[in-house]
Protein backbone atom coordinates (compact mmCIF):
# COMPACT_ATOMS: atom_id res chain seq x y z
CA UNK A 1 0.00 0.00 0.00
CA UNK A 2 1.84 3.31 -0.95
CA UNK A 3 -0.40 6.12 0.08
CA UNK A 4 -2.82 5.53 3.03
CA UNK A 5 -5.75 8.67 4.17
CA UNK A 6 -6.75 8.25 7.45
CA UNK A 7 -9.85 9.87 8.49
CA UNK A 8 -11.44 10.29 12.15
CA UNK A 9 -15.18 10.27 11.76
CA UNK A 10 -18.21 11.07 14.53
CA UNK A 11 -21.73 12.25 13.13
CA UNK A 12 -20.22 12.91 9.75
CA UNK A 13 -23.21 11.11 7.45
CA UNK A 14 -23.06 14.54 5.44
CA UNK A 15 -19.73 14.71 4.35
CA UNK A 16 -18.16 11.25 4.44
CA UNK A 17 -19.19 9.91 0.96
CA UNK A 18 -18.73 13.20 -0.96
CA UNK A 19 -15.04 13.28 0.99
CA UNK A 20 -14.40 9.16 0.34
CA UNK A 21 -15.37 9.82 -3.61
CA UNK A 22 -12.92 13.31 -3.91
CA UNK A 23 -10.17 11.39 -2.36
CA UNK A 24 -10.84 8.21 -4.40
CA UNK A 25 -10.53 10.92 -7.83
CA UNK A 26 -7.52 12.06 -7.17
CA UNK A 27 -5.05 11.31 -10.46
CA UNK A 28 -2.79 9.07 -8.53
CA UNK A 29 -4.37 6.15 -6.45
CA UNK A 30 -4.89 6.55 -2.59
CA UNK A 31 -6.44 4.51 0.09
CA UNK A 32 -8.68 5.78 2.62
CA UNK A 33 -8.70 4.24 6.36
CA UNK A 34 -11.95 5.84 8.32
CA UNK A 35 -11.89 5.78 12.53
CA UNK A 36 -15.43 5.96 13.63
CA UNK A 37 -16.00 6.85 17.38
CA UNK A 38 -19.35 4.77 17.36
CA UNK A 39 -21.40 7.71 15.43
CA UNK A 40 -25.36 7.44 16.20
CA UNK A 41 -26.09 9.43 12.61
CA UNK A 42 -25.14 5.95 10.68
CA UNK A 43 -21.73 7.14 8.97
CA UNK A 44 -20.00 3.73 9.72
CA UNK A 45 -22.94 2.17 7.67
CA UNK A 46 -22.38 4.69 4.65
CA UNK A 47 -18.71 3.75 4.65
CA UNK A 48 -19.10 0.25 4.59
CA UNK A 49 -22.03 0.68 1.85
CA UNK A 50 -19.16 2.16 -0.04
CA UNK A 51 -16.33 -0.63 0.99
CA UNK A 52 -18.93 -3.25 -0.26
CA UNK A 53 -19.31 -1.21 -3.75
CA UNK A 54 -17.45 0.68 -5.80
CA UNK A 55 -14.17 1.04 -3.57
CA UNK A 56 -13.71 -2.43 -2.42
CA UNK A 57 -9.95 -3.57 -1.55
CA UNK A 58 -9.51 1.08 -1.29
CA UNK A 59 -11.57 1.37 1.51
CA UNK A 60 -11.33 0.83 5.14
CA UNK A 61 -12.80 0.95 8.27
CA UNK A 62 -12.12 0.85 12.31
CA UNK A 63 -15.47 0.94 14.48
CA UNK A 64 -14.88 2.37 17.92
CA UNK A 65 -17.17 1.82 20.60
CA UNK A 66 -17.38 5.65 21.35
CA UNK A 67 -15.69 9.40 21.36
CA UNK A 68 -12.36 8.12 22.36
CA UNK A 69 -10.18 11.65 21.33
CA UNK A 70 -8.70 12.47 17.82
CA UNK A 71 -5.39 11.61 19.34
CA UNK A 72 -6.13 7.74 20.05
CA UNK A 73 -7.88 7.57 16.83
CA UNK A 74 -4.82 8.51 14.76
CA UNK A 75 -2.56 6.53 16.80
CA UNK A 76 -4.78 3.41 16.24
CA UNK A 77 -4.64 4.40 12.76
CA UNK A 78 -1.10 5.13 12.35
CA UNK A 79 -0.90 1.56 13.85
CA UNK A 80 -3.03 -0.07 11.21
CA UNK A 81 -0.75 1.73 8.45
CA UNK A 82 2.69 0.29 9.97
CA UNK A 83 1.21 -3.12 10.03
CA UNK A 84 -0.05 -2.98 6.48
CA UNK A 85 3.06 -1.17 5.41
CA UNK A 86 1.50 2.36 3.92
CA UNK A 87 4.58 4.08 2.76
CA UNK A 88 2.81 7.74 3.33
CA UNK A 89 -0.04 7.71 5.39
CA UNK A 90 -1.98 11.33 6.03
CA UNK A 91 -4.15 13.02 8.22
CA UNK A 92 -7.33 14.72 7.09
CA UNK A 93 -10.80 15.83 8.22
CA UNK A 94 -13.82 14.79 6.89
CA UNK A 95 -15.55 18.08 6.39
CA UNK A 96 -13.70 19.38 3.35
CA UNK A 97 -12.27 21.92 5.84
CA UNK A 98 -8.89 20.51 4.08
CA UNK A 99 -8.62 20.10 0.02
CA UNK A 100 -8.48 16.65 -1.01
CA UNK A 101 -6.39 18.08 -4.24
CA UNK A 102 -3.83 19.43 -1.37
CA UNK A 103 -2.97 15.84 -0.45
CA UNK A 104 -1.01 15.50 -3.87
CA UNK A 105 0.68 18.53 -2.94
CA UNK A 106 1.92 17.21 0.68
CA UNK A 107 2.69 13.87 -1.10
CA UNK A 108 5.07 15.45 -3.19
CA UNK A 109 6.92 16.85 -0.41
CA UNK A 110 8.04 13.93 1.09
CA UNK A 111 8.08 11.77 -2.03
CA UNK A 112 10.03 14.15 -4.54
CA UNK A 113 11.09 16.63 -1.88
CA UNK A 114 12.54 14.84 1.40
CA UNK A 115 10.41 15.61 3.86
CA UNK A 116 9.73 12.72 6.86
CA UNK A 117 6.98 15.05 7.60
CA UNK A 118 4.53 17.55 5.46
CA UNK A 119 2.34 20.00 7.07
CA UNK A 120 -0.72 21.36 5.12
CA UNK A 121 0.19 25.16 6.65
CA UNK A 122 -2.61 27.55 7.07
CA UNK A 123 0.48 30.42 8.35
CA UNK A 124 3.19 29.68 6.10
CA UNK A 125 2.31 32.60 3.84
CA UNK A 126 -0.11 34.82 6.11
CA UNK A 127 -3.64 33.49 7.35
CA UNK A 128 -4.87 31.32 4.73
CA UNK A 129 -8.28 30.66 6.77
CA UNK A 130 -11.61 31.11 4.97
CA UNK A 131 -15.46 31.55 7.00
CA UNK A 132 -13.84 31.14 10.81
CA UNK A 133 -14.87 33.92 13.16
CA UNK A 134 -12.04 36.83 13.74
CA UNK A 135 -11.96 35.40 17.27
CA UNK A 136 -11.40 32.16 16.71
CA UNK A 137 -8.50 33.01 13.63
CA UNK A 138 -6.83 35.12 15.79
CA UNK A 139 -6.59 32.53 18.32
CA UNK A 140 -5.50 29.74 16.15
CA UNK A 141 -2.66 31.85 14.96
CA UNK A 142 -1.63 33.19 18.18
CA UNK A 143 -1.96 29.63 19.47
CA UNK A 144 0.71 28.34 17.02
CA UNK A 145 2.87 31.49 17.56
CA UNK A 146 2.63 30.27 21.98
CA UNK A 147 3.82 26.64 21.08
CA UNK A 148 6.59 28.54 18.54
CA UNK A 149 7.80 30.04 21.59
CA UNK A 150 7.58 27.63 23.87
CA UNK A 151 9.08 24.24 22.13
CA UNK A 152 11.65 26.23 20.23
CA UNK A 153 10.39 24.87 16.83
CA UNK A 154 10.38 26.56 13.79
CA UNK A 155 6.81 25.26 12.48
CA UNK A 156 4.70 27.96 11.43
CA UNK A 157 1.35 26.03 12.02
CA UNK A 158 1.63 23.47 14.84
CA UNK A 159 -1.81 22.34 15.26
CA UNK A 160 -2.30 22.03 11.57
CA UNK A 161 -4.51 18.54 11.29
CA UNK A 162 -3.82 18.23 7.62
CA UNK A 163 -0.44 16.37 7.24
CA UNK A 164 1.91 13.35 5.79
CA UNK A 165 4.21 10.93 7.72
CA UNK A 166 6.93 8.74 5.78
CA UNK A 167 5.80 5.60 7.04
CA UNK A 168 9.49 5.12 8.96
CA UNK A 169 8.97 8.38 10.62
CA UNK A 170 5.81 7.59 12.65
CA UNK A 171 7.83 3.67 13.56
CA UNK A 172 10.71 5.89 14.70
CA UNK A 173 8.21 8.00 16.59
CA UNK A 174 7.57 5.51 19.99
CA UNK A 175 3.68 6.28 19.14
CA UNK A 176 2.68 4.84 22.93
CA UNK A 177 4.69 7.73 24.24
CA UNK A 178 2.26 10.35 22.77
CA UNK A 179 -0.38 11.26 25.91
CA UNK A 180 -2.88 13.84 24.40
CA UNK A 181 -6.21 13.49 22.78
CA UNK A 182 -7.46 17.00 21.78
CA UNK A 183 -5.28 19.71 20.15
CA UNK A 184 -2.19 19.33 21.97
CA UNK A 185 -2.41 16.15 19.84
CA UNK A 186 -1.37 17.44 16.82
CA UNK A 187 1.21 20.03 18.92
CA UNK A 188 2.69 16.57 20.91
CA UNK A 189 3.18 15.06 16.91
CA UNK A 190 4.95 17.48 15.39
CA UNK A 191 7.16 18.27 18.48
CA UNK A 192 8.25 14.75 18.37
CA UNK A 193 8.67 14.60 14.91
CA UNK A 194 10.88 17.72 15.07
CA UNK A 195 12.64 16.00 18.46
CA UNK A 196 13.26 12.51 16.23
CA UNK A 197 15.36 14.73 13.99
CA UNK A 198 12.54 14.21 11.09
CA UNK A 199 12.92 16.93 7.95
CA UNK A 200 9.51 18.73 7.78
CA UNK A 201 8.28 21.12 5.27
CA UNK A 202 5.05 23.18 5.16
CA UNK A 203 2.96 23.44 2.38
CA UNK A 204 0.83 26.21 1.63
CA UNK A 205 -2.71 25.48 1.75
CA UNK A 206 -6.34 27.41 2.45
CA UNK A 207 -8.26 26.01 5.38
CA UNK A 208 -12.12 26.13 4.77
CA UNK A 209 -14.53 25.75 7.85
CA UNK A 210 -17.24 22.79 7.52
CA UNK A 211 -20.29 24.21 5.56
CA UNK A 212 -22.18 20.47 6.99
CA UNK A 213 -22.58 18.98 9.96
CA UNK A 214 -21.17 20.32 13.15
CA UNK A 215 -17.98 20.97 14.58
CA UNK A 216 -15.75 19.05 17.66
CA UNK A 217 -14.29 21.89 18.51
CA UNK A 218 -14.41 23.03 22.41
CA UNK A 219 -12.55 25.23 25.08
CA UNK A 220 -11.78 22.40 26.71
CA UNK A 221 -9.28 21.18 23.19
CA UNK A 222 -7.91 24.73 23.30
CA UNK A 223 -6.69 24.91 27.33
CA UNK A 224 -5.40 20.96 27.06
CA UNK A 225 -3.48 22.73 24.21
CA UNK A 226 -2.66 25.88 26.43
CA UNK A 227 -1.31 23.69 29.46
CA UNK A 228 -0.08 20.60 27.15
CA UNK A 229 2.91 22.65 25.98
CA UNK A 230 4.35 23.21 28.95
CA UNK A 231 4.38 20.31 30.09
CA UNK A 232 5.21 19.00 27.17
CA UNK A 233 8.32 20.91 26.83
CA UNK A 234 9.15 19.76 30.84
CA UNK A 235 8.92 15.91 29.82
CA UNK A 236 11.20 16.52 26.78
CA UNK A 237 14.21 17.34 29.19
CA UNK A 238 13.85 13.83 30.62
CA UNK A 239 13.11 11.88 27.42
CA UNK A 240 15.85 10.06 24.70
CA UNK A 241 14.23 10.61 21.89
CA UNK A 242 15.14 7.78 19.01
CA UNK A 243 16.38 9.45 16.15
CA UNK A 244 15.42 8.95 12.47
Amino acid sequence: MERLVIIPTYNEKENIEAIITAVMDLPIEFNVLVIDDGSPDGTAAIVKGLMAGRYKDRLFIIERSGKLGLGTAYITGFKWAIEHKANYIFEMDADFSHNPQDLLKLYDACANHGADLAIGSRYITGVNVVNWPMGRVLMSYFASKYVRTVLGVKIKDTTAGFVCYKRHTLETMELDKIRFKGYAFQIEMKFTAYKCGAKIIEVPIIFVNRVLGTSKMSGGIFSEALFGVIRLKISSWFRKYPKL
